[in-house]
């Protein structure tokens, strides 16, 4: 007689996230199915079928707010000839450590002129706009791109967080006046912070970036910094201030109201989705896997059968019309394959489903369903007549509930510091660091350099929103300060 085969149990992460980070990632990665690094090109990674439905509604819902507020989309080619880097010498000169380029093509052999796989689009989309743009009337001129670009990224690769290859959203606009730009960048913030936060439930604030660490070719950078938590941060959308940097050398002119011929004011604006995924999956989920948005999930809810010998029709017919009642308004599956409860309950938990249906013969016979939230784990039992309603309003405050419970207090994080003994003892124990800085002009670049090599942290730059804390002098030089900075360690 055959020996029964010995049903293997599923398990959630093996690794705590609170104690080590980045094997509980690398084991999420894995385990719930979202990417896969076998890809044979360094760096290029393959984002799998759950991880992928969440991205095209995330960008669907960027996208949409992006159009809502005056943006079009374009689409544009991949490929950027060398002669429109050499444009503007400042963005070249950033980018061009990090460009693939397109040497040959077929049987010709080498190109005429080396074609980099787009890094970045300004230097596509403005000679573009250069032919667009003719008269105030045009302005301003709003566009955005959904797209993949390529940098050859030199530091450890890791899924969603850092590849060489990601995929984003880019926006690009002109302005008549510096004034309107200004305006632009504070708009980006504030969908940013629409996004990310509400939308998402990753916390963020806003860093105007010092001028070593700015975008290369900008005024200014303002740049989001996810709070992933022990101090460390993760840039996330950044929006920058171009001025005229870039329309003088690509001839972005306009035709003004009082006949001159001028220059635009331009600003651009990236959010990384495939990087605010990886953000979000980090920081939110838990010991046992993803923790979802509700409208984010790929499935919303999954009803799961409890079967008992001689009852399995009665079950599995109820469970069949509670799919009916739901499908239309919900994405909503049925586990009826032969692994145990047990191990649908792993599964479904590891994959960040907000909502699990429990039925069985007990709960038919007295006209009751239960119901658990993912992120709580709240269990309700309720009649079968209600479970509209309930799961309604479990619907309607899931995401908010995620984001009530996960947003960190900023404040709580921050430890201000005079000396530099105290930076480091603070950088250690999981904090970011506030003190005084003589400058985020390049001048300061010096005292930048020391604090990662002597502190080991990096200068995040200066608070956007209001600051409350003011220093005499300079942490390193000890000069007058000029402003308050942020030091943070980053992933």
């Amino acid at each position: 007689m055959a020996k029964k085969k010995k049903e293997i149990p599923l398990t959630g992460i093996t690794v705590s996230k609170e104690e080590d980070f980045s094997a509980w990632y690398t084991e999420l990665i894995n385990k719930a199915e979202l990417a896969d690094i076998r890809y044979n090109i360094k760096g290029f990674v393959v984002y799998r079928e759950w991880a992928t439905i969440t991205i095209k509604i995330m960008y669907a819902k960027y996208e949409e707010l992006m159009e809502k507020n005056g943006h079009l989309p374009l689409t544009m080619p991949s490929l950027i000839p060398e002669s429109n880097f050499l444009l503007e010498a400042e963005h070249v000169e950033g980018f061009a450590p990090e460009v693939f380029w397109v040497t040959e093509a077929g049987s010709s052999g080498k190109l005429s002129e080396r074609l980099a796989l787009r890094p970045t689009s300004e230097t596509a989309l403005y000679k573009m706009y250069s032919l667009w743009i003719r008269s105030y009337k045009d302005l301003p001129f709003k566009r955005y791109l959904s797209c993949q670009i390529w940098r050859y990224e030199g530091k450890m690769t890791r899924p969603f967080f850092r590849a060489r290859e990601f995929h984003w959203i880019e926006g690009h606009d002109v302005f008549s006046t510096m004034e309107g730009a200004l305006i632009q960048v504070k708009e980006d913030m504030e969908v940013t912070y629409q996004m990310l936060q509400d939308e998402f439930g990753i916390p963020i604030i806003f860093f105007e970036r010092p001028q070593w660490d700015k975008f290369p070719g900008a005024i200014s950078t303002y740049a989001a910094d996810a709070l992933m938590g022990s101090g460390k941060v993760l840039q996330l959308p950044s929006t920058h201030l171009l001025g005229q940097n870039f329309s003088k050398p690509f001839n972005v002119k306009f035709i003004d109201r009082d006949g001159e011929e001028k220059y635009g004011y331009q600003t651009c604006y990236g959010p990384a989705i495939s990087r605010i995924y990886g953000a979000m999956i980090a920081y939110l989920g838990d010991d046992r896997g993803l923790i979802l948005p509700f409208d984010l999930a790929p499935i919303q809810i999954i009803i799961i059968p409890i079967i008992y010998k001689g009852k399995e029709e009665i079950v599995i017919k109820k469970a069949k019309e509670i799919y009916n009642h739901l499908k239309d308004k919900f994405k909503v599956k049925i586990d009826d394959s032969d692994e145990s409860v047990g191990n649908k309950f792993y599964f479904w938990e590891l994959k960040g489903v907000p909502i699990r249906i429990e039925i069985g013969p007990k709960d038919i016979e007295k006209g009751e369903i239960i119901l658990i939230k993912r992120h709580d784990d709240k269990k309700s039992t309720i009649k079968e007549a209600e479970l509209e309603s309930k799961i309604d309003k479990i619907a309607a405050n899931y995401t908010k509930e995620i984001k009530e419970k996960s947003l960190i207090d900023f404040e709580s994080q921050v430890e201000c510091v005079y000396e530099k003994d105290a930076a480091i003892e603070a950088i250690n124990n999981g904090k970011i660091v506030c003190c005084g800085f003589c400058s985020i002009d390049m001048d300061a670049y010096q005292c930048a350099e020391l604090v990662e090599k002597e502190i080991g942290g990096f200068v995040r730059g200066k608070r956007v929103d209001e600051e409350k804390h003011e220093f005499a002098t300079c942490l390193i030089c000890g000069k007058p300060a000029s402003c308050t900075v942020y030091i943070a360690k980053s992933y």
